[in-house]
């Protein structure tokens, strides 16, 4: 959800902000039409005709993951670990506190006895993963960001050991062999969160459509992507025997298995399709709001659903929460997100160039046209 949505026209890949933007839209019917009931006792958040449909949004967030790797391939070109390290935490941290906080705030006043937090919940959330500290999110879609940080840290880790992505097909390959012998095995929760197993194939798919971009052709790169894109499917229909009892849902693997895979199809068309009919500045606002959108939509929403109690046309509360949701994205990339970034990005890596800390590995080497 977090990966870099500034790159210049000449860099861009203007079909991924429009796939992050419908992955997000997933994500919000499933959240308004599915979990909401299923998962927080609040069943006026529901649109239960939608249920059937919406159950399947989850697949939103695997589909964020597959892109994240590709941008996060694309965002460690041309920079040194350090480098890396600065642009993403620059570019999730600030906005993940300004909503977190906003969330927070919301609930606090709005929340009553339905949805409940403390100070010490919100300081636990300001390291993200909350659970390790024991404090519950503020947010439970925060579960994503963390996986997403995971993922961060292993590819600075093999940046600095000079392995990514010199060795990208053995690494996809360990992972992937660490994955299956973990899910098919022991599946042990320590595993499944260090080695993020439950996802592992759809960043891998994301890797290696980047190398793809780049102009890589060979047989090991088709293999190994078929083998991640299997790896995928085999992940997310795993996920259905939770997700199945928390929810009492009722999955067809069928389903899940076909939206898989159109899925890692739309995003490989989108990275070969370098222009589209339409303005460049929607299209950056697009990509722009996904992430504040995701972190803002959920819990704040149910917390003024609840408040509001029992109400008449939930159609149209629910509607005009989304629609608020998204205008207060926008507000909060325009003129909260893009600021907060640059100002980060900035005093960071001029604080680690007096440590003698290279962001690039050359010092005259600029950032322009790369994503951050």
């Amino acid at each position: 959800m977090a990966e870099a949505n500034d790159r210049s026209s000449e860099s861009r890949v203007p079909g991924l902000d429009l796939l992050r933007l419908a992955a997000v839209a997933a994500v919000i019917l499933y959240h308004y039409g599915f979990w909401g009931p299923a998962s927080n006792g609040a069943p006026q958040v529901a649109l239960p005709y939608l249920a059937g449909f919406a159950q399947y949004g989850f697949l939103g967030v695997p589909v964020f993951f597959t892109i994240s790797g590709f941008v996060i391939a694309y965002s460690a070109e041309g920079r040194t670990p350090i480098g890396f390290a600065i642009a993403r935490f620059s570019r999730i941290y600030p906005t993940f506190v300004f909503c977190m906080t906003l969330t927070f705030a919301t609930t606090l006043l709005l929340g009553g006895t339905h949805f409940e937090v403390t100070f010490a919940q919100w300081l636990a959330n300001l390291f993200v993963a909350a659970p390790a500290l024991g404090q519950s999110y503020v947010d439970t879609s925060y579960w994503s960001l963390v996986i997403e940080i995971v993922f961060y840290a292993w590819v600075a880790l093999f940046m600095a050991l000079g392995l990514f992505p010199r060795r990208i097909d053995l690494i996809i390959l360990v992972w992937l062999g660490i994955t299956f012998a973990n899910e098919l095995t022991i599946d042990a929760p320590v595993f499944e969160k260090l080695f993020i197993a439950d996802d592992s194939g759809f960043f891998a798919v994301g890797l290696l459509l980047y190398e793809h971009y780049r102009g890589r052709r060979d047989l090991a790169l088709f293999s190994i992507l078929a083998l991640s894109a299997g790896t995928s499917v085999f992940q997310a229909i795993h996920k259905l025997e939770r997700l199945g009892v928390h929810t009492h849902g009722s999955f067809d693997e069928r389903v899940v298995a076909a939206i898989c895979l159109v899925s890692i199809a739309a995003i490989f068309l989108a990275t070969r399709i370098r222009k589209l009919p339409l303005p460049a500045g929607l299209i950056l606002a697009a990509g722009g709001i996904t992430y504040p959108l995701y972190l803002l939509h959920m819990q704040m929403g149910y917390t003024i659903l609840t408040a509001a109690g029992p109400v008449h046309h939930v159609e149209l509360w629910t509607a005009s929460i989304i629609s608020g949701a998204i205008v207060l994205a926008w507000a909060t990339w325009r003129f909260v997100e893009r600021p907060a970034h640059r100002w980060t990005k900035d005093r960071m890596t001029a604080y680690a160039a007096k440590l003698g800390w290279k962001s690039h590995p050359k010092a005259n080497v600029g950032n322009e046209g790369k994503p951050a």
